[in-house]
């Protein structure tokens, strides 16, 4: 299977994610054992160094932990660690924004709020 991947973002990156989201779909639990490199880079058809960069990534941010001579497993408290990543992510990058282009097309609380609400009807 080939996945196409975002030419804005690193793969890795996007490797990185990949695994996140399917921590948080649950798809993975805590102490499941991931696919393995090997098995990551076929699949996706990318270079093995690739896949282990992003792995290493989420390694380095206690996501992930490897059991020797066994893979890479999920740690425990990894979903909630990226709930909070990804929250603060979500304010800093997209409701200041927000909030900031409001102001400036002098736009109440109660208009975005009716804009969000529409947004989620739809």
């Amino acid at each position: 299977m080939k996945v196409s991947f975002d030419n804005g973002q690193p793969i890795f990156q996007q490797i990185a994610e990949m695994i996140e989201d399917d921590i948080l779909n649950g798809t993975y639990h805590e102490e499941d054992q991931i696919i393995s490199m090997a098995q990551f880079s076929k699949t996706f058809q990318i270079n093995p160094a690739t896949a282990v960069k992003g792995i290493a990534l989420l390694v380095n941010e206690g996501i992930l932990y490897k059991k020797r001579g066994l893979g890479m497993y999920v740690a425990a408290g990894a979903k909630k660690a990226i709930m909070t990543k990804r929250r603060d992510r979500f304010y800093n990058e997209l409701v200041l924004k927000l909030l900031d282009e409001a102001d400036k097309l002098e736009m109440s609380t109660e208009d975005i709020i009716e804009m969000i609400k529409q947004g989620k009807r739809s």
